[in-house]
């Protein structure tokens, strides 16, 4: 039911909530759905109180839906979670003005990764002393761009990157106060303590080759840098605390390097992201609190056993605040039953607004969304409506068999990286987003037409 080119905007009030829905804000779906999650009398879905098939009727499909209270829940957990330190959200998982904009209202920090990202943390309001600037790449003109704008610390990755925040700062007469980026050599993904593992990123400077201290030392002599504090973050998706303690501990061991070496005590240690979200059921990471716990526990044992204050702590969390707040609704067109080998589902967007089923083989959670369907369930092959083989949204979901065209089918946890890294692969439009909250729905991002797909072109 894409009719393409419509832009609905402004607020829109929809059913009243429906039978079963709950003001206490219970998980009556639960994980990886999100918080305001329920089934009406119909079986049909409701975010925040609203049916998917009245917003879908409103704003179309395929639509990006966000439960607002659940997203800015999120950020006040990690607040809680991570007391005395300085939250960032790290936009690059979902970067547009309205989720930026509700994160600084939560009292968040923005991480920015590109001039892009910056400009749209302007355009949403947010003062540059709450801005992070990372990237393994900064051009000259972004590091301009941050000195006017006042970000509040740039994370710098190469000795060329200190070589051009000297320059720009000469040039511009502006002091960067900056983090470096450690490589610790920690395998995030098997959560064991390598120090060896891992050096082999295009971020950061590995500690294993002495590139962190040679940094160090480099940036230590600059007049135009102030080494403000380290920064290292050790991967995505990680769903036990081992990885994240190490990385303390080795971060708080090269700054007793760098006091004993220089006299200089780092006031600052960012210990990035990465904590893993469900996206189904069987996913059980820790939950936000033990993760601040299990970190600043670490951090204050390796603090007292180095002689060391306790710094001051930043996080970056992105996809654990953004991704279980969202869903993604399509409307199924086709339903092709091959007996003996497979029945394929084909939905009317795919690849193009979610490429992390075909670019990691990420399982989300899928569900039919419009009534109750039978309750003989069949293992079908989602499919995108691209012309690539590979346009998969989920092999082996578990649907009901009597699925058809037209119905709505959820997809669960698609807030990080699903928008962030959309295409017009066949020149489709991108979706538009909506936020959902206590019955009434705005939109985050409005659909493109085919207008837009051609405003590039030249003839």
């Amino acid at each position: 039911m894409v009719a393409i080119g419509c832009d609905v905007s402004g607020p829109h009030h929809l059913a009243a909530r429906p039978p079963g829905y709950s003001d206490s804000g219970a998980h009556v779906i639960g994980a990886p759905w999100p918080t305001t999650s329920d089934r009406d009398a119909d079986g049909r879905l409701t975010i925040a109180g609203i049916p998917v098939t009245e917003l879908v009727d409103h704003y179309e499909s395929p639509l990006w839906i966000v439960d607002e209270d659940d997203f800015r829940n999120r950020c006040r957990d990690y607040q809680e979670a991570f007391a005395s330190a300085w939250v960032a959200y790290a936009s690059k998982a979902w970067p547009t003005a309205g989720l930026m904009k509700i994160a600084a209202e939560e009292g968040l920090w923005i991480d920015v990764a590109s001039a892009g990202e910056l400009y749209t943390a302007q355009l949403a309001g947010v003062p540059g002393d709450r801005i992070v600037f990372h990237g393994n790449n900064k051009s000259v003109p972004e590091l301009e761009m941050a000195a006017r704008h006042g970000v509040a610390r740039v994370v710098v990755d190469s000795f060329e990157e200190l070589d051009r925040l000297e320059e720009v700062g000469r040039r511009v007469e502006h002091v960067f106060k900056v983090w470096l980026r450690i490589t610790p050599g920690i395998d995030a993904h098997t959560h064991e303590y390598v120090r060896t593992g891992h050096d082999d990123s295009k971020f950061g400077f590995t500690m294993s080759l002495g590139l962190a201290a040679e940094a160090v030392r480099k940036a230590l002599t600059l007049e135009r840098v102030e080494v403000a504090g380290l920064h290292a973050h050790i991967g995505s998706q990680i769903f036990g605390t081992d990885a994240f303690e190490a990385n303390a501990e080795v971060l708080v061991e090269l700054m007793a390097a760098i006091r004993d070496e220089h006299g200089v005590t780092i006031g600052e240690l960012n210990v990035g992201g990465g904590m893993g979200i469900p996206y189904n059921h069987e996913d059980r990471p820790v939950s936000i609190a033990q993760y601040g716990q299990a970190v600043h526990a670490a951090l204050v044992e390796a603090c007292a056993d180095h002689g060391l204050p306790e710094p001051q702590l930043a996080i970056e969390p992105g996809r654990a605040l953004i991704a279980p707040a969202t869903i993604t609704v399509y409307e199924v067109g086709t339903v092709k039953h091959l007996p003996g080998l497979r029945t394929y589902v084909s939905v009317d967007g795919g690849m193009s607004d979610n490429i992390r089923p075909a670019l990691y083989g990420a399982e989300h959670e899928i569900i039919l969304a419009n009534r109750h369907g039978s309750d003989n369930l069949a293992a079908v092959t989602v499919v995108g409506k691209h012309c690539e083989s590979g346009d998969l949204v989920r092999e082996r979901a578990s649907l009901p068999d009597d699925i058809r065209s037209g119905d709505l089918v959820a997809v669960a946890a698609t807030g990080a990286y699903t928008a962030s890294m959309a295409s017009n692969y066949n020149r489709l439009p991108r979706p538009a987003a909506v936020l959902v909250e206590d019955g009434t729905s705005r939109l985050l991002m409005r659909r493109e037409t085919l207008e837009d797909l051609t405003a590039r072109d030249v003839l």
